[in-house]
């Protein structure tokens, strides 16, 4: 059962139905209970999908009724068919075509492979519908991207920064859009992309259907949902950052040079079926692979520096089970919706906390439990009391004998903070007898610093 806004009125001048304020009641047990049209409902039923999930139950109905949405729901609960199924639904009611280098629908996502699930997850639900949609990413021609915006597409998925060099180059239209999608928008922010998203949709129709959905929602998104969204219906679905119940998680304390070993431990137990090892850097992420490989344990790295058919096929090969061991910056951490990942292993914790969420959010998706284990240096100790504060817990093995602070701070001397997965020497400093040496320097100097 869940309780949403009801007897819609549409408010004056805005064309668009409003919440009256006076509360509804529906029991929403299955997609036909949702009033999708009749062709969608067979292609998610030819999916095997027949109960909507929390999210969905709440913002396809809000969508329906063309309200702003501000969606707030944690990894892997369904936030894409959440918003592309109203879409469709739209589309479906209505055989208007885009004209010429425009569309009818967009969604802007923060990374290359979110964009293609998102596609992936629109052709799939569409079915048995005729409707038209393409991508607009980074590292593919651009040519075969303004040839596909010539003849008007229904719905465009679009990494900012290509989607805004298509229309310098007035490839595309956005004066057509009724309705933008802005997904893991918190991501977006985490990697810079807020002021493009703003210029985006400044340039939009101002009569148009605006929804932003993430699983989380730091105060600069809820300023940009300020500016740009209309009187939106907010949606949020379980605890923010909480990590989802099914996912057993745990930490272990070691030094940097242990970490490798510890890691090819984990990945050779009989019951790692798929794994994703994260990393915090691009150089990290082929070490890690490199180390693996030589160990025995088929694995390949994916990271912004590869090339998009080197990321598609690193994808495709470990969806297939051609490669067991996925090893991945915080690029792979958000919308790569892949069954039955056994396990995540945190060979670095991420700067964001929040990161974490979304990194162990690639296992235990569609039912399935899973495990996550994070590797914790010493000089990474900070990172983890992020995390536990945002997820709202210790945990466990936190309590655990290991490396404490004190020895944080003595291992600091001898070993900077990691970089790319590597330790490094910390070299001795030098000087004048006695103005250099560890008795003798000036009075702030010498200090070993912790990362944070």
């Amino acid at each position: 059962m869940i309780c949403w806004p009801g007897l819609l009125a549409p408010i004056s001048g805005a064309g668009r139905p409003r919440p009256s304020g006076i509360l509804k009641v529906f029991f929403l047990t299955q997609f036909s209970d949702l009033g999708l049209a009749e062709p969608i409902l067979r292609a998610i039923s030819a999916q095997g999908y027949e109960t909507p999930t929390p999210i969905q139950q709440q913002v396809i109905p809000a969508m329906m009724a063309g309200n702003d949405i501000l969606g707030t729901a944690q990894t892997g609960t369904g936030k894409t068919a959440a918003f592309v199924l109203p879409l469709l639904n739209t589309l479906a009611k209505s055989n208007r075509r885009p004209d010429a280098k425009a569309c009818r629908a967009l969604v802007l996502a923060p990374t290359r492979e979110l964009a293609a699930q998102i596609v992936e997850s629109v052709r799939a639900y569409s079915a048995e519908m005729r409707t038209s949609v393409t991508m607009i990413i980074g590292g593919m021609k651009i040519s075969k991207q303004v040839r596909a915006m010539q003849r008007g597409m229904d719905i465009v998925v679009a990494t900012p920064g290509r989607l805004l060099d298509l229309q310098s180059q007035n490839a595309i239209r956005l004066d057509q859009v009724e309705t933008v999608v802005i997904d893991e928008a918190d991501h977006m922010m985490d990697m810079g992309f807020l002021p493009q998203i703003r210029k985006v949709l400044a340039q939009l129709p101002e009569k148009r259907q605006t929804v932003l959905l993430s699983a989380t929602m730091p105060k600069d998104i809820r300023a940009l949902a300020d500016k740009f969204l209309d009187n939106p219906v907010s949606i949020a679905v379980a605890a923010e950052s909480r990590p989802v119940e099914r996912i057993d998680q745990s930490v272990r304390f070691l030094t940097p040079n242990q970490k490798r070993d510890a890691l090819t431990e984990i990945l050779s137990a009989d019951n790692v079926d798929s794994a994703i090892v994260f990393t915090r850097t691009k150089r990290g992420a082929d070490r890690v692979s490199r180390h693996l490989e030589d160990a025995g344990v088929a694995s390949a790295a994916i990271h912004g520096n590869k090339s998009q058919s080197q990321r598609t096929r690193t994808l495709d090969a470990f969806k297939g089970r051609q490669l067991r061991v996925l090893v991945a910056t915080d690029i792979a951490a958000r919308g790569i919706d892949i069954d039955k990942v056994s396990h995540v292993v945190n060979f670095e914790l991420p700067n964001v906390p929040e990161s974490y969420v979304h990194r162990i959010g690639r296992t235990a998706r569609a039912g399935e439990s899973g495990t996550a284990i994070t590797l914790c240096a010493p000089d990474e100790r900070k990172l983890l009391r992020d995390i536990e504060k945002v997820i709202g817990n210790r945990l466990p093995g936190s309590d655990a004998a290991g490396p404490d602070e004190s020895q944080g701070e003595k291992a600091g001397r001898s070993f900077r903070p990691e970089k790319d997965g590597q330790p490094r020497r910390r070299p001795r400093r030098r000087g004048p007898r006695g103005q250099g040496g560890a008795k003798g320097h000036r009075k702030g100097q010498g200090q070993s610093s912790q990362a944070s």
